[in-house]
């Protein structure tokens, strides 16, 4: 029998690309398992959306004083803890440092709003659409990629997507499309990944 493809999903916000994976899982249009949500931050969306799930959901909070080295020691401990297969960042808002890094090597997955080269870091949704009110932009787009080091938004592409900025866009319906697309986007990309990557297990 094949065994799932077990996730560990690290979240920082709203958690609507959790909410994409866990709804996929539970389809079984995705042969994978959250087997757990790891926050950087207290209260937010994405805690409760793995809850009512049924999922694991832990907090690493950052400590005063603390280097960013020692956060991801103390996070790589949590997360190996769940013994995953793909690490997915969705909407995680720390920037990974190799003692993390270094432990999940080809396991890495994150979701970038924007097209390779294009836009890095954070606000890339928002700074698209000013561009585009400017003249000077008139389409955007999402990425998903593996995470090999600490550059950002800059590694192996996985797949892309285009999304046109139509011209009565505003930027809370551009934003929608964008989402819709990130949503697919993900979801695609650990399907193709849980057919290449998905353990056997042992004849009964």
């Amino acid at each position: 029998m094949s065994a799932p493809m077990r996730l560990v999903v690290l979240v920082s916000g709203n958690g609507s690309n959790l909410q994409a994976i866990l709804d996929a899982c539970e389809s079984q249009s995705l042969a994978a398992e959250v087997v757990a949500v790891v926050s950087n931050k207290h209260s937010v969306k994405a805690l409760a959306r793995a809850e009512s799930a049924g999922v694991p959901a832990v907090v690493v909070s950052a400590v005063t004083g603390e280097s960013r080295a020692e956060y991801d020691t103390r996070l790589t401990s949590i997360v190996s803890s769940f013994m995953p297969d793909f690490v997915v960042l969705a909407g995680y808002m720390r920037i990974l440092s190799m003692e993390f890094l270094s432990w999940f090597p080809g396991q890495v997955v994150n979701l970038h709003p924007s097209l390779p080269g294009d836009i890095v870091g954070v606000g890339a949704i928002e700074k698209a659409f000013a561009e585009f009110q400017n003249g000077t932009r008139n389409h955007s787009g999402v990425m998903v990629h593996f995470v090999p080091d600490e550059g950002v938004d800059n590694g192996p592409v996985l797949a892309t997507a285009r999304v046109e900025i139509a011209r009565d866009d505003t930027l809370v319906t551009f934003e929608e499309k964008m989402h819709r697309q990130e949503h697919k986007l993900l979801v695609e990309v650990l399907r193709e990944l849980s057919v290449k990557y998905t353990k056997v297990g042992e004849p009964s």
